[in-house]
């Protein structure tokens, strides 16, 4: 068994990434050891990202991608590595205000949340660069450019 992706589209979003796209941007992010995982993925609306972001990290607003790591072996569900939920409206108005393609937004989204899900994190500046670093690899090597520069425009 591969990676097994359950994807709950919940969103009210008409514009939302194919689901071979998110299957293939959330392989990537996946380091060897977890190849073989279980992952399940929500998109939503700005209310239930805010109503999670509240009852999980105790901020009072919609965010762009939360993660939620099992952190232990489950029995019933062994391979089972967490959830990952994205806020759709979030996502595309991020994507926008950024100067990027909404494709290459969502999958840094993805990849950003599934490496969280394996316990890479940004709290310190060393821990950002080791996760960024590891962001920027993998959409490089999907095709996509640095999540975290800022497309040039002329004027």
């Amino acid at each position: 068994m591969g990676l097994k992706l359950d994807i709950q589209k919940v969103s009210q979003s008409s514009t939302l990434p194919d689901e071979t796209l998110l299957n293939q941007w959330a392989l990537q992010a996946l380091d060897d050891k977890n190849k073989k995982t279980e992952i399940l993925l929500r998109i939503v609306d700005e209310q239930e990202s805010r109503e999670l972001n509240k009852a999980w990290r105790n901020k009072d607003a919609a965010t762009n991608v939360l993660s939620f790591p099992v952190g232990e072996i489950i029995e019933q569900v062994p391979e089972l590595l967490g959830d990952v939920v994205i806020c759709a409206p979030i996502a595309e108005r991020e994507a926008r205000e950024q100067g990027k393609t909404s494709e290459s937004h969502w999958a840094h989204l993805i990849i950003h949340g599934i490496l969280h899900l394996q316990g890479y994190d940004h709290e310190q500046e060393r821990d950002a660069k080791i996760m960024e670093a590891k962001e920027i690899s993998i959409l490089k090597n999907i095709g996509y450019s640095n999540p975290y520069e800022m497309e040039k425009t002329d004027g």
